[in-house]
């Protein structure tokens, strides 16, 4: 069952999907079903899908999920460490057993999508579908049309959350192929502040195919920061949408952390609706093998004295391939914006490939705008130097790689989460090393 045939039979009354008996969603789930059905999957012959194919939807039969692998185990899941609430999917499903909602501060409402409609669909129907509007997006079309799980974040006017939330999807532990498409709602009252930390974790080496759609509501003066790691197994293929838009002298700062997964493409669209808004969006990658990352972003600096930052840096390695492309629109009335964008890629190997593509499309004429792409390989110099002073090679280069990622991994302003990317930095490479204070005074 491709992808096209499973989206018919899930509309097709063979499956009871959440909040089917809600009239406004169930036309909602319609009008994505017809939207996907007149887009179709993107193909390299869309610009914006150039150098990404959906190559495992063609050659693979996917089942809708069922129920939650029952073998995952609380001591088996990323974490990282205090944190205020977590949420569990399994194969798409929410495990409650591993969940922890329990003690969430007054004015915090963290839960399944699934639970939040079954107690508020008036709230959510409010809500959703606000920021991300209908588009042409053909795979945010199909996640309307299949929304099956995912969650919701709702932190009310001037509510500071002290300590981070956590949401792990765990993938990877069925036999046959699955799909899955959640969507997560994340609303940030005015003044309000929250962290969330997402894990997207392969557990098994089944194949799966995660389809999911975040929409985020930062609201004016509230501060969002929202952190996340890919490392999906090597039968995955993960497609994420992320929508937001950010109000008046707010913040919306994020850094994605892809380091596995067959395919994986995450495309964020960002707002900067209100004067004084700003949003840092970064990321590293790390592929190998023959995995394949795409990083696409539009920054729409919609109004006056608006700011963004993009900081990425990627490594690849054997046959890896990963994608950078974004844009920064600046709009016509849109004065004294100031909009960066910078994506450095290291390849590891002379079949590694990255293919990048920064734009700005500016239409005011008082602004501070730049963007910077460049690819490489390790620096045969420092290797070497390093290498002089007694440095094993296999440290020396990890040494350098560590030393690369450390500029995009900087912007990562919470420092409990800083330290947690960086050990599953350290984690990826060959052999694991801290690049300690010694070291660094050593060479």
């Amino acid at each position: 069952m491709t992808a096209v045939s499973f989206l018919d039979g899930g509309l097709s009354g063979n499956r009871v999907l959440p909040g089917d008996d809600l009239a406004w969603l169930k036309a909602r789930r319609l009008a994505g079903a017809e939207r996907f059905a007149e887009l179709g999957l993107p193909t390299p012959k869309l610009e914006s899908w150039k150098y990404t194919r959906l190559r495992p939807l063609d050659d693979t039969c996917y089942s809708p999920i069922s129920g939650a692998g029952d073998e995952t185990k609380i001591s088996d899941l990323p974490s990282i460490g205090d944190v205020a609430a977590r949420l569990v999917f399994v194969d798409g499903k929410l495990r409650a057993d591993l969940s922890d909602i329990a003690d969430l501060p007054a004015g915090v409402r963290f839960g399944a999508l699934e639970d939040i409609l079954s107690a508020d669909p008036d709230w959510v129907e409010a809500h959703l579908g606000r920021v991300a509007g209908d588009t042409n997006q053909a795979m945010l079309a199909l996640n309307d049309a299949m929304m099956d799980s995912g969650f919701v974040l709702h932190v009310a006017k001037g509510v500071v959350l002290g300590k981070p939330l956590e949401v792990v999807y765990v993938g990877g532990l069925t036999s046959a192929p699955i799909a899955y498409f959640p969507r997560n709602l994340i609303v940030l009252e005015s003044g309000a502040q929250a962290t969330l930390v997402k894990h997207h974790v392969g557990r098994g080496v089944g194949a799966y195919f995660a389809n999911s759609a975040t929409e985020i509501d930062v609201a004016d003066g509230a501060i969002f920061k929202h952190y996340r790691v890919q490392a999906e197994n090597i039968q995955a293929t993960h497609v994420s949408t992320v929508h937001a838009r950010v109000g008046r002298d707010a913040t919306y700062e994020s850094f994605g952390l892809a380091i596995g997964g067959l395919l994986s493409r995450t495309e964020a669209w960002i707002t900067l609706a209100g004067e004084g808004a700003h949003s840092g969006y970064h990321g590293a990658y790390m592929m190998r093998g023959n995995e394949h990352c795409d990083n696409t972003s539009y920054i729409d600096m919609a109004v006056p004295h608006t700011t963004c930052k993009q900081v990425f840096k990627g490594v690849l390695d054997d046959e890896a391939r990963a994608v950078f492309q974004g844009k920064i629109h600046v709009a016509r009335d849109a004065q004294k914006a100031d909009g960066r964008m910078l994506n450095k890629t290291l390849l590891l190997s002379n079949s590694a490939e990255i293919d990048m593509k920064p734009e700005l499309e500016i239409y005011a004429d008082d602004v501070q705008c730049a963007h910077g792409a460049t690819s490489g390989q390790l620096d045969t110099t420092a290797l070497f130097y390093l290498r002089s002073r007694g440095i094993p090679e296999a440290l020396a280069r990890n040494m350098l790689v560590q030393s690369f990622l450390g500029d995009a991994l900087n912007e990562i302003t919470d420092e409990t989460v800083r330290e947690a990317f960086l050990d599953r930095v350290v984690h990826w490479l060959p052999a694991h090393c801290y690049l300690a204070g010694e070291w660094k005074e050593s060479a």
